[in-house]
């Protein structure tokens, strides 16, 4: 059977501890006025240490973790808060990791959620189903912390993209559906309560940029785009990207011509 040293090494184990320590401590002075909007990833996963290895790594790369010990408790965080992404072992009690991927993507929440199964089962048949009943990666342990990490941008990423086009569609659709002379008796979305500079962030947000290409597209650092997006998820009672675009798109929001 693999155990948890067989798939992170100890000094991983000690500089993953190192960096988790050091973010916090470049972050401190700033935490209380401005703490940083981290994308949410659900941690599934009956093996303790696993589970509080995996999650020390990700949270010292700048994601929110929460973790869940069986498919049961991860359906039920799920519709509470659902997370940007889901990493999953297989082999657990109560409800496998496969049952769990099915039952997820039968949900409307849970249908385009990215979803990393983690396990020790290396079969191909193993990764093979865990494909077909919907997951969008399958990585084995062991694994190289470089790995998941490099798993986890890629899905997000493709997340991002996915809630891009969807805007696009459903205004280019919504565009066409609508007689040009009807358009000026449509009521109007109401009025963002948001800065000007929070604002400018919103729509970025709602076509599918990143936080790394917000900085780039509007000359402000990442911690500044982070501080917006705070903001704007608390001003809005939001959670998540998720739930931003949703917003904006129940409501009519569309991002102002340039």
């Amino acid at each position: 059977m693999l155990k948890l040293r067989a798939f992170i090494k100890l000094q991983e184990v000690n500089s993953i501890k190192f960096l988790l320590w050091d973010w916090q401590f470049q972050e401190l002075s700033n935490w209380n006025w401005c703490k940083p909007v981290m994308e949410r990833i659900l941690v599934v996963d009956d093996e303790a240490d696993c589970q509080t290895v995996l999650a020390m790594y990700l949270e010292s790369q700048g994601y929110r973790v929460e973790c869940a010990n069986s498919g049961v408790e991860a359906l039920s965080i799920f519709e509470n808060a659902p997370p940007d992404l889901v990493i999953s072992d297989v082999m657990m009690p109560e409800m496998d990791g496969f049952e769990f991927c099915r039952r997820l993507r039968t949900t409307r929440l849970g249908q385009l959620v990215p979803f990393i199964f983690l396990s020790g089962q290396g079969e191909l048949e193993s990764k093979v189903e865990g494909h077909s009943i919907g997951a969008d990666d399958y990585l084995v342990k062991p694994f190289q912390s470089e790995e998941i990490l490099a798993k986890v941008k890629a899905q997000l990423e493709r997340s991002h993209r996915i809630h891009a086009e969807i805007v696009r569609l459903l205004q280019t659709s919504s565009g066409r559906a609508v007689e040009p002379q009807l358009v000026a008796v449509l009521p109007a979305p109401a009025p963002l309560p948001l800065t000007p500079a929070e604002e400018r962030v919103f729509w970025e947000v709602i076509q599918g940029y990143t936080n790394k290409q917000i900085s780039d597209r509007l000359f402000i650092s990442p911690r500044t785009v982070q501080a917006h997006l705070g903001s704007i998820f608390s001003k809005l009672q939001l959670e998540n990207r998720a739930q931003l675009v949703r917003f904006a798109l129940e409501r009519g929001y569309k991002p102002p011509q340039t």
